[in-house]
């Protein structure tokens, strides 16, 4: 299978495993599932040029800001599994480890706390947040969630092919 088939796959199984935690996570713990209708309001939001809100739960609805949402969502999963074939090099899709997909799963946790907490009205690290540490500990758990993805989609991948 050719890097891109490999990244799309593995970005997209990847994403998926988040989302199956997002529903242990509420399951066990009441943890509310992420509203990426929210994600896809800030990003309709940019075409006019606003890329900041003070909260985007406020903020004028915009026209299919659910599919945006979703559909970045997974987009973001697929551009984040490249970091892998892109610091490692296409072997890593033939012999995955676990330590570099832990590695970028944590590194993406970067882009919410440094740029779209902040444009959604979260702030830097969810420091606007009633509850800041609780919020950073939730992204952190998620984003090695999704590294653990990562890796095991990568190895079902790896063992299929």
């Amino acid at each position: 299978m050719d890097a891109i088939a490999n990244t799309v796959l593995v970005g997209v199984g990847a994403t998926a495993f988040m989302d199956l935690w997002s529903l242990v996570r509420r399951r066990l713990f009441g943890v509310p599932l992420p509203n990426y209708a929210h994600v896809g309001r800030w990003i309709g939001h940019m075409r006019h040029g606003r890329f900041r809100h003070d909260a985007i739960a406020r903020a004028k609805p915009v026209a299919q800001e659910a599919l945006i949402g979703w559909s970045a969502h997974y987009a973001i999963g697929i551009a984040f599994a490249a970091l892998l074939p892109l610091l490692y090099g296409i072997v890593w899709f033939r012999d995955p480890r676990l330590p570099p997909a832990l590695a970028a799963g944590l590194g993406t946790v970067l882009a919410p706390f440094l740029l779209m907490q902040p444009g959604m009205g979260a702030g830097i690290a969810a420091n606007r947040t009633p509850r800041p540490a609780v919020a950073r500990m939730h992204s952190l758990a998620t984003h090695a969630i999704f590294g653990l993805g990562l890796y095991f989609t990568a190895r079902l991948l790896a063992a299929l092919c």
